[in-house]
């Protein structure tokens, strides 16, 4: 049987809330009753419920009250409210359908009516939980940035595997854009209209990883004061994102395990089976072929994950995606912030395309929003920390004009200048030897960095290797010693 859609039931008269029970759970629904408002909240503060049924007249709080509360607060705006009374009248009616009732209709109850009413107003809960999944997200950057051919390469990937219904394991080291990789497989594929639902495994404690997965009802363990739904069963239909897989304990692996090869899954104290439609994607920083092979993770499960691997590529492996990546921070920090855009200097720009980033675009995204809160009005190279300025020699020949956040005008200069031409003590130094000694000093730091290694430095700075040794001896770089 597949996850149905919890319905709550709010009425003081036990044969209707009996009644309903039958009507509702007839058509495969997921039925909670109780006999007052008050009643109601705390059942929708603690559990997951998808649809309310009320009557108008309760012992206590009315059901317009009720309606008026869920309406107003943010947790339940998505959660539709159907409106029922024995003495209706229109001004009653229009009251309701006004504070945003789903439907109203008057007793006795009519059988096809009431399924009719409910079915229409989950799938329209549906919809509107994903509008606001959206809305949320959307100031969210989800979209991978970089034209080098490592990530291109992986774009490729992406758009290859995405419309499959192939599993995906996402390697690479923290901070290289694991999770926008799996948002992109999700976006791409057939499932864009479904959930998307990350679990972060490292985050869980491990007593608690089955119960996140898989859900459990209520009393199943000390702490279980309610039923609770599994990221499994809320991703059916969509993807399940599982971060950082690697450290998940192995008697949690052995559930997923089953979850993958049967597709069905219960909740922690419950022998009820059910099935979900749920595409993983998993991510991970270790080497789990090792980690299967020592016994620290589950080699079947490792294989149902390693269906389709990708790996997303160190910043240290497209240095020249640097700019673009700034570029693209920095807006969205300023969009994000309110504050207003500030220039920024040439000369930052290829000072960090030339630092080593050990954290990758996680750390060169914090970098960014430091410069952007500590600067003046502009970003200059002494806003930059010690470790990522250029060396003296830059600073003191460099001294161009300012430049926005978006301008890249030194890509559209033709190299064609004519001879540089000698100049006067203290005069300003030409846009060519600029551009020399920033070249000069970029390739002397990548090659100092992969200690004089030409084939990994060809690579970092995206170029052939013959061209790379061509500009060494025309720049007269030697190694040291």
């Amino acid at each position: 049987m597949s996850a149905a859609p919890t319905v709550l039931v709010v009425d003081d008269e036990r044969n209707i809330r009996r009644t309903l029970r039958m009507v509702l759970e007839g058509d495969g629904l997921d039925v909670r009753d109780v006999e007052s408002a008050e009643e109601a909240l705390r059942v929708l503060g603690d559990e997951p419920i998808d649809a309310v049924v009320t009557d108008i007249k309760l012992g206590g709080m009315s059901g317009i009250e009720l309606l008026e509360r869920v309406r107003k607060t943010q947790e339940l705006r998505a959660v539709p409210v159907i409106v029922i009374s024995g003495h209706a009248t229109v001004g009653v009616a229009v009251d309701a359908i006004k504070l945003g009732a789903a439907d109203f209709f008057e007793k006795p109850l009519d059988r096809d009516r009431v399924l009719v009413s409910v079915r229409n107003a989950l799938r329209a809960s549906s919809l509107e939980r994903e509008v606001l999944a959206l809305r949320s997200a959307a100031g969210a950057r989800e979209e991978l940035v970089g034209e080098s051919p490592a990530m291109r390469r992986l774009y490729r990937e992406v758009e290859k595997v995405a419309p499959t219904k192939g599993r995906v394991l996402v390697t690479g080291e923290s901070g290289t854009g694991k999770e926008l990789v799996a948002r992109a497989i999700h976006r791409l594929s057939p499932r864009r209209d479904g959930p998307f639902v990350k679990v972060n495994c490292a985050a869980i404690p491990a007593e608690l990883v089955e119960s996140e997965l898989f859900g459990h009802e209520k009393g199943s363990f000390t702490g279980a004061v309610a039923r609770k739904r599994g990221h499994f069963e809320a991703a059916n239909g969509g993807t399940l994102f599982l971060d950082e897989i690697g450290d998940m304990p192995l008697p949690a692996q052995a559930k997923v395990l089953r979850a993958l090869q049967s597709g069905e899954v219960s909740r922690v104290g419950s022998d009820q089976v059910f099935t979900v439609d749920v595409r993983v994607v998993a991510a991970t920083n270790r080497d789990l072929e090792r980690d299967a092979r020592e016994g620290r993770f589950r080699e079947d499960l490792y294989f149902r994950l390693n269906v389709v691997p990708l790996r997303t590529p160190s910043l240290r492996e497209h240095p020249e995606d640097i700019p673009m990546l700034v570029d693209a921070l920095m807006r969205e920090f300023f969009r994000e912030s309110g504050m207003k855009p500030k220039p920024v200097q040439p000369q930052v720009v290829a000072a960090l395309r030339s630092r080593g980033f050990p954290g990758n675009v996680r750390e060169l995204k914090n970098l960014v929003e430091r410069l952007v809160i500590l600067s003046g009005d502009e970003i200059t190279l002494d806003d930059l920390p010690e470790e990522s300025r250029h060396s003296r020699e830059l600073r003191e020949r460099t001294s161009s004009p300012s430049l926005p956040v978006e301008a890249d005008d030194d890509a559209a200069v033709d190299d064609d200048e004519g001879p540089t031409v000698p100049r006067a003590p203290g005069e300003r130094p030409s846009l060519r030897e600029h551009r020399d000694a920033a070249e000069r000093a970029y390739i002397r730091d990548t090659l100092h960095e992969v200690d004089w290694n030409i084939s990994r430095a060809a690579t970092m700075l995206g170029l052939e290797r013959t061209n790379l040794h061509k500009k060494i001896r025309a720049l007269g770089l030697k190694r040291e010693g």
